[in-house]
C-alpha cells in the first residue's frame, strides 16, 4: 500500500463526531481458528505444498504457526468483519499462504507502528498491513513484493476537485499513512510556496472516519491508496467520486527480517499461488485485481 509511513502515530485531533456513518464492514467471516485466523465466508482454499514446506527454518515448522503483524483498519486490504474478525483482501492472501506453508495463521493485531518493531523483535514472523515498500523502510526489514497500489482522491458526487490544484481545501487522510506524512504535505507545500492558501489535513485514526467525513461534508476531498478509495467510494451508495486518477504508483511488500531464513521460503509461496491462480481469484474477489503483480520480488522499493 501505498499507505502507512512508519512514524509515530499523529493523534487524529481533527476527528469529529461524525453521522450518516460509512458501514465498511462485509458479512460474517467463516469461522476462524481462536488464534485470529480469519477472512471472508468464501475465502479462495489453496493445498499445501510439501515441498515449499518443507523448507519452513525448524522453529516456524515446530512451531506450526505464522504470526503477522496487522493493523485491521484500512478497508477493504485489512479491516474487522461483522463478528470483529480479521478480513479483506490481504487478510485472505495471508491465509492462503499459511495454507501453502501448512501453518496455522495468527493475526497480531496491533497499531500500525508497532509492526516494524515486533518483526525485528522476533515476535512477529511477518507483517501484512498495506506496507509501502521504501528504501528508507528497507534500512529495517526486507520486503516481499506482492502489489501495486497508487494514490487516489475522492470528493462528493458533483464537485470538481483537482489533487493538483487544491490549494485552500480541506482534505482528510488517515494517520500516518504516506498521504498524511508525504503527500499531501508536500501539495499544501507547494501552494504555500506559490503563494496560495495552504491545505487543511484532517487527520483520522481509521480510514472510515475520513472516508465519514467526506461522506458528510465536512472535508472536501480524502486521500488514501487506490484500493482503499475505491472500495470507500463503493460503500457510499453514490455519495462520492474519484477526483482525478491514480498517481504516484508504488509498491506494497510484506516485511520480514532483515536477511532471515523464512524470507526465499515465504516468497516461494507467495510465486505459487501467484502461478496458480489462487493469487488472483483472491484479488478479484475483492475487485482489486488491476494492482496484481506477476513476480515476488524483493525489496523494489529500493530499486524504483
Amino acid at each position: 500500500m501505498r499507505s502507512r509511513y512508519a512514524a509515530v502515530s499523529v493523534l487524529a485531533a481533527a476527528a469529529l463526531m461524525l453521522t450518516g456513518c460509512v458501514d465498511n464492514s462485509t458479512p460474517a467471516a467463516g469461522s476462524g481458528a481462536s488464534s485470529g485466523s480469519a477472512g471472508s465466508a468464501d475465502a479462495v482454499a489453496v493445498k499445501k505444498n510439501d515441498a515449499i514446506a518443507a523448507m519452513l527454518p525448524e522453529k516456524i515448522k515446530t512451531a506450526g504457526v505464522l504470526n503477522v503483524g496487522m493493523a485491521n483498519n484500512y478497508p477493504p486490504n485489512e479491516f474487522k468483519d461483522g463478528n470483529g474478525k480479521p478480513a479483506g483482501w490481504s487478510v485472505d492472501l495471508t491465509n492462503a499462504l499459511g495454507q501453502v506453508l501448512g501453518l496455522k495463521v495468527n493475526f497480531d493485531i496491533g497499531t500500525f507502528d508497532n509492526i516494524l518493531p515486533a518483526i525485528k523483535a522476533g515476535k512477529d514472523d511477518m507483517g501484512m498491513s498495506s506496507f509501502t515498500d521504501t528504501a528508507e523502510r528497507e534500512k529495517q526489514v526486507d520486503f516481499i513484493n506482492y502489489y501495486s497500489a497508487g494514490i487516489q482522491w475522492a470528493a462528493p458526487v458533483g464537485k470538481t476537485v483537482d489533487p493538483e490544484n487544491a490549494c485552500g481545501l480541506k482534505v482528510g487522510v488517515q494517520a500516518t499513512t504516506y498521504e498524511d506524512t508525504h503527500e499531501v504535505p508536500a501539495k499544501s507545500k507547494a501552494c504555500t510556496d506559490a503563494g496560495k492558501a495552504a491545505i487543511e489535513i484532517f487527520r483520522y485514526d481509521a480510514q472510515d472516519q475520513a472516508t465519514n467525513a467526506l461522506a458528510v461534508g465536512q472535508v472536501d476531498a480524502m486521500s488514501a491508496d487506490s484500493p482503499v478509495t475505491l472500495y470507500a467510494i463503493s460503500q457510499t451508495k453514490g455519495k462520492l467520486q474519484t477526483a482525478g486518477g491514480a498517481f504516484e504508483v508504488a509498491p506494497y511488500g510484506i516485511p520480514v527480517a532483515q536477511n532471515s531464513e523464512f524470507t526465499p521460503v515465504l516468497q516461494k509461496a507467495l510465486q505459487a499461488l501467484i502461478d496458480d491462480g489462487s493469487y488472483t481469484r483472491i484479488l478479484a474477489k475483492w475487485g482489486v485485481e488491476s494492482g496484481g503483480v506477476k513476480t515476488a520480488d524483493l525489496n523494489v522499493g529500493a530499486k524504483g
